[in-house]
């Protein structure tokens, strides 16, 4: 990973973000609504919350249930534990839940959840992936060791041309992985890179809480059952396939908005400068997919709205719907590109389609 950060180019002839950000604000203000969540985020916040703990419940008071019903529960732990990572706990780390800080860093806080850990994902996500999203050595979501290839500039090995069939099983293993190792090795990174967000926490702090909060999650969701009688391999089982719903979920729709056709991935030149704007380069670096699917907005917590959302990544993402008009508009309008597909179908055959290219030996691609 590259540690010294480019710079984006101050040149905006086009004035675009300057034009977007005033259309966006004044539509905001001629609503006299707030930028964060409302209502319809609260009530979503309980529905996902009940679809992932009311599994849990059923399965540590009814021991006894037929194993294919304590799988089928995992498998909707799963679907709540992502949505609510999708939905509140996204919003709440990028302080676009509510009004009160204290609200956002509750929310926020719901990463635990997920068996995840606060500092590190505001510093992999947004400082690292929001400012410099898709620039290779720099945006970690583009990092997945040897095994899959996600960008031309990552090194390629041989195995990579069956990465398009065999990803979509690894992608499941993200939550998980999160669980067991990543978390470790992301703190033990940023913490010597001095990297943060918000308020700086000290070392002692930092890793105290994530050892104090690993011990608890693992207690709640593996010694708690056993100790009420589930067999342990039962818990086991069903804890991997919790995550492995959630991190398949999330891994998708991560990749949808980024590693696709449309995508790019600009480098730096000699003097350490990206050839755009910040604004800008996130039009070339974005995707949106699924725009008038009713479902896929109110699951993924409006992450297919990718575009809108890394624009104004402080606006909950219950507004997207609404300003996704302002933006395509504005973006036409300067002449730059807003990608987007219609349907969740055409970006997964896009996504894996653009990995079978990326898997291709580079003189042959």
């Amino acid at each position: 990973m590259n540690t010294t950060p480019p710079t984006f180019s101050k040149n905006d002839n086009l004035k675009f973000f300057r034009t977007l950000n005033s259309k966006v604000n004044n539509y905001f203000k001629e609503n006299n609504i707030s930028k964060t969540g409302n209502w319809k985020l609260h009530l979503k916040t309980i529905i996902l919350f009940s679809v992932f703990l009311a599994p849990y419940f059923l399965t540590i008071f009814l021991t006894t249930m037929p194993l294919w019903l304590f799988l089928l529960l995992s498998v909707v732990m799963g679907i709540g534990m992502a949505g609510i990572g999708m939905n509140v706990m996204h919003d709440g780390n990028h302080g676009s839940y509510s009004n009160k800080n204290w609200i956002n860093k509750l929310m926020g806080g719901t990463i635990y959840v997920l068996a995840g850990n606060v500092y590190n994902w505001q510093v992999q996500h947004n400082v690292l992936h929001h400012t410099y999203t898709n620039i290779p050595g720099h945006d970690e979501d583009l990092e997945a060791g040897r095994v899959i290839r996600f960008t031309k500039h990552a090194k390629w090995y041989s195995f990579h041309k069956f990465q398009h069939y065999y990803s979509i099983f690894l992608y499941g293993l993200l939550t998980f992985n999160w669980a067991i190792t990543t978390d470790f090795k992301q703190m033990r990174s940023y913490l010597k890179r001095k990297l943060s967000y918000g308020e700086v926490k000290s070392p002692k702090i930092l890793w105290t809480t994530l050892v104090i909060t690993k011990v608890i999650y693992f207690s709640i969701w593996l010694v708690v059952p056993m100790l009420l009688g589930i067999a342990w391999w039962q818990v086991l089982l069903g804890f991997f396939i919790m995550h492995y719903t959630a991190g398949l979920i999330l891994s998708i729709v991560f990749q949808l908005a980024h590693v696709i056709e449309d995508t790019t991935n600009p480098a730096p030149n000699e003097a350490g400068e990206i050839e755009n704007t910040w604004a800008i380069h996130q039009l070339f670096t974005t995707v949106n997919f699924a725009p008038k699917n009713w479902i896929v907005n109110w699951y993924t917590g409006g992450l297919n709205h990718q575009v809108e959302h890394h624009l104004f990544p402080h606006i909950s993402h219950v507004h997207y719907g609404k300003i996704a008009k302002i933006v395509k508009e504005t973006a036409l309008e300067c002449n730059l590109p807003y990608h987007e597909y219609k349907t969740m179908r055409s970006a997964v055959i896009a996504h894996f389609k653009h990995l079978r290219e990326l898997g291709k030996k580079p003189q042959l691609a």
